[in-house]
């Protein structure tokens, strides 16, 4: 990934920290250092980040001393943004990506079924975050055509959603790493509904995508539930061992 969108992706992160009330109003920031380690990136990556968040005035950078995070006026990200689980976000945009998709398939125009087709192969090609920002720009695509400015506002806000909660990012990220394939097949056949001009065929795709993607998460949800477990059992057994060893 180039730099340029190395540091816009720290600075997702470190806004989206800020937003959760990790790094609050008056605190000092991690130094340089830490925030690489922390994110994988490079100093310099950070201090790109932390310039552009100085400049957007959610940051102050004391020559001597660090960045301090400012206190922001009230209103200034609008609602607060409740805490939604994985399941729970998805079955929401089932529901409302699905109603997009079939006011969509109607009026939708050459140049966003285009920008689709770019979505895909580029989710196709891609991995990681670069793969992510494809499955946005597909789905937003989609969102604008149907020409409902408030679907396209509660999508966006479903969307802040999923990249601002850690818990949310990273399930999506494990389902949609491990199923790569499912995704690009699913994705063309939302396009397919759309061309076809569709609003039924074009509501089933979307939410067949969706339904998919939940029971992705359920099998995940449970797996790493029984891991847990086990890892607790083991640990029991360790110490259970320890304190019965006679020596």
């Amino acid at each position: 990934m180039s730099d340029r969108r190395l540091y816009k992706s720290v600075l997702k992160q470190i806004l989206a920290l800020i937003h959760a009330g990790e790094f609050s109003p008056g605190s000092r920031l991690p130094g340089e250092r830490d925030l690489a380690d922390r994110f994988g990136v490079s100093r310099v990556v950070v201090r790109e980040a932390e310039i552009a968040l100085e400049t957007m005035g959610f940051i102050e950078v004391r020559t001597g001393s660090g960045a301090y995070v400012l206190e922001q006026p009230e209103g200034l990200y609008g609602p607060k943004i409740p805490n939604v689980g994985p399941l729970e976000l998805t079955e929401a945009r089932a529901v409302l990506e699905g109603e997009s998709a079939a006011l969509a398939a109607p009026i939708i125009s050459h140049d966003d079924i285009a920008k689709l087709e770019a979505s895909i192969t580029k989710m196709a090609k891609e991995a990681g975050d670069d793969a992510d920002e494809a499955d946005k720009e597909f789905h937003l695509t989609i969102a604008n055509a149907s020409g409902n400015t408030a679907m396209v506002h509660v999508i966006e806000t479903l969307w802040k959603m999923r990249e601002e909660s850690q818990q949310n990012h990273g399930v999506y990220k494990m389902v949609c790493s491990q199923d790569s394939s499912f995704r690009t097949a699913e994705h063309s056949l939302i396009v397919e509904a759309l061309k076809s001009r569709n609003p039924a065929a074009a509501r089933a795709a979307m939410r067949q995508h969706f339904t998919r993607l939940l029971d992705a998460m359920l099998v995940a949800t449970e797996e790493e539930a029984v891991a847990a477990v086990q890892r607790k059992m083991s640990a029991s057994r360790a110490r259970f061992s320890i304190s019965t060893r006679i020596d």
